[in-house]
C-alpha cells in the first residue's frame, strides 16, 4: 500500500448548527447540509484508495440537545442505513455502524442490521457511521467483555483491549479531520488515536467539498509519522 495514502481517515462531523446559524437557518437546515455533504466527502475518500472511512454522526454527549433536534438528527440517520443504501451498494462500500445500541430507537436498530447485512460482502472501502459512541464508552465496553470473559488481571494488555473494541479489525486512525476550527477529539477514537495525526479545518462540515479530500490526502503526505520511534 501506498504509504502516502492513509489507511483510515476519522471525521468529526462538526459545525453544522453553526453554519445554520450563519446563514439565518434553524438547526434542523444545518443538520440537513450536512448529511447532504456527508456521503460525497466520505466516498470520494475512499475512491482514492482510503480503506477506511469513519464518521462521528451522533455522540453519547448528543443525546443532551433537546428532544426536537435529537428527533431530528436521528431523522436523517435512518435516511442514510435506508435510503442511501443503493448508492453505498453501486460504489461497493460496506456500511457498517459502531456504537452503543442502547437508547436507540428499533426502528435505527432495525436499520442497522439490514443496512450492514445488505453491504457486508462489499469490499470496496469501510465507511463507519459512528452512532451513539463514545471513546471512553468504548474502552469500558470492551473492559467489561474481558472481564465477563474471565482474564485475570495480570493477563489484561493492550492488544487484549484492541481485541475487545467495537469493530476490532478496523485499525487504529492514521489521520483525523475535525471540521469548524475546533481543536480537540471530543472523544472521539480515544484508543485509536493515540498516534493519529491531527487536522483541523476552518469551514463547517456543511460547506465541505470533495476537493477538500484533495488537501487532506496532500496534508497527510507532508507529515512526517514517526509513531513514537
Amino acid at each position: 500500500m501506498n504509504d502516502d495514502i492513509p489507511q483510515h481517515i476519522g471525521f468529526i462531523i462538526d459545525g453544522n448548527r453553526r453554519w445554520a446559524k450563519e446563514h439565518g437557518l434553524p438547526t434542523y437546515e444545518g443538520h440537513l447540509a450536512g448529511y447532504n455533504g456527508l456521503k460525497d466527502v466520505l466516498l470520494e475518500t475512499l475512491a482514492r484508495g482510503v480503506k477506511y472511512a469513519s464518521a462521528y454522526v451522533f455522540s453519547t454527549e448528543n443525546w443532551k440537545r433537546s428532544e426536537e433536534e435529537v428527533g431530528h438528527l436521528m431523522g436523517l440517520l435512518l435516511k442514510i442505513l435506508e435510503a442511501d443504501v443503493p448508492i453505498f451498494v453501486e460504489h461497493n462500500v460496506r456500511l457498517r455502524v459502531v456504537g452503543s445500541r442502547e437508547g436507540l430507537s428499533e426502528a435505527i436498530i432495525n436499520a442497522i442490521d439490514r443496512a450492514e447485512a445488505t453491504t457486508a460482502e462489499l469490499d470496496g472501502g469501510e465507511l463507519l457511521l459512528c452512532l451513539n459512541y463514545g471513546g471512553q464508552l468504548e474502552i469500558a465496553d470492551a473492559v467489561k467483555e474481558i472481564i465477563r470473559s474471565g482474564v485475570s488481571a495480570d493477563d489484561v494488555t493492550p492488544e487484549l483491549i484492541a481485541q475487545h473494541l467495537y469493530a476490532p479489525e478496523v485499525p487504529p486512525c492514521d489521520i483525523i479531520v475535525r471540521t469548524s476550527g475546533e481543536q480537540r477529539l471530543s472523544n472521539f477514537m480515544l484508543w485509536r488515536s493515540a498516534y493519529s495525526e491531527l487536522h483541523f479545518i476552518d469551514k463547517n462540515w456543511p460547506d465541505m467539498r470533495t476537493e477538500d479530500v484533495d488537501d487532506i490526502l496532500e496534508e497527510y503526505a507532508r507529515r512526517n509519522r514517526r509513531l513514537g520511534k
